[in-house]
């Protein structure tokens, strides 16, 4: 039996089922991981209050085991692996970083599942500076770029990921990895490859891919109304959903995938496990229409009113494209 992961968005407090792998609860408060009836738990801090949260939940054929590593938690079975971190707040986070990441990277090799395929990263005050005056996100780009360089060199990539705000008090960050499933990183070409971008989007280019093809799903990194290496359309919220949504379509697309060596192709009405990341609390009625116009009326979507990575990006969208809703 091929080996398989998915995931769900589900109640904020619904129970887990025997199958999870990991909860991550986007609710009110943020906080250290931990395993809670023999699941590892990441609390967010992405909602003013916990009755507008929910809860993702990852599945996987198992038998799972769980435990903890470095302040680490971790979950697995004979092919998946989740982990989850917390970095405490500071005025400083480029060492707390790359220290964390280091001891994530450890455990990856430590239990023998070599390929992360999607990392998310949760960022408290990620427009703001730090102690020296560099962006938060920049602060944090730097410790993860190093890393990745002196921690991942030997492995498979850098692999689809999210970075965006989060309204709690320190770094909440988890992943995705497995041990022998077929990967691989897929690039845009619409996109500058973020781990290029210039130096003027800080001193360590950002570590991800724009998406990661695990079998026959494709995991779509947080992707926004960039063009080459540049933010378009400031201050206009369609026009930055547009090429938001544009640019996710293309990437999913059998032209983009077949000019990487990747069989296939997704369109956007197969996008689901949706989450639309917004900037401004009055924007969301009109997110919300955008999202109905442009996914499958049965795709479960998501939307976290937080910062975004850059100050002048209003919308962020990630998800995971599979063949779910093909026959619709």
């Amino acid at each position: 039996m091929t080996a398989t992961i998915e995931s769900r968005f589900i109640a904020i407090d619904a129970p887990c089922g025997e199958d999870s792998l990991a909860r991550i609860v986007f609710g009110d408060a943020s906080g250290a991981p931990c395993i809670e009836n023999g699941v590892p738990t990441l609390r967010l801090g992405m909602c003013d209050d916990a009755r507008d949260g929910f809860a993702e939940i990852w599945t996987s054929a198992g038998p799972i085991r769980s435990g903890s590593f470095n302040d680490l938690v971790f979950a697995h079975d004979d092919e998946f692996l989740f982990c989850a971190g917390f970095i405490p707040v500071s005025d400083r986070y480029t060492e707390a970083t790359r220290q964390t990441y280091g001891h994530a990277f450890a455990l990856v090799g430590e239990l023998k599942f070599p390929k992360i395929f999607r990392m998310w990263n949760f960022i408290p005050h990620i427009n703001g500076a730090n102690q020296e005056g560099l962006e938060v996100y920049r602060d944090f780009c730097r410790g993860r770029a190093v890393a990745f360089e002196q921690d991942y060199a030997h492995a498979s990539g850098m692999p689809a990921a999210t970075g965006i705000g989060t309204w709690g008090d320190g770094v909440g960050f988890y992943f995705l990895a497995c041990r022998e499933s077929p990967m691989r990183h897929i690039e845009n070409s619409r996109q500058t490859p973020a781990y290029e971008y210039p130096q003027r989007y800080g001193p360590k280019s950002p570590s991800f891919a724009r998406g990661t093809q695990l079998r026959d799903t494709l995991f779509v990194s947080g992707t926004a109304s960039i063009l080459g290496h540049e933010t378009v359309h400031e201050g206009d919220l369609d026009k930055q959903w547009s090429v938001a949504t544009g640019n996710i379509a293309h990437l999913i697309g059998a032209e983009n995938l077949q000019a990487q060596g990747s069989r296939g192709g997704y369109t956007l009405r197969e996008l689901d496990q949706i989450k639309v990341y917004y900037r401004h609390a009055a924007d969301l009625p009109r997110v919300m229409k955008l999202a109905r116009a442009t996914f499958h009326p049965d795709a479960s979507v998501r939307y976290l009113k937080v910062d975004i990575c850059r100050s002048d990006l209003l919308v962020e969208i990630e998800g995971i494209a599979s063949h779910r809703h093909r026959s619709d």
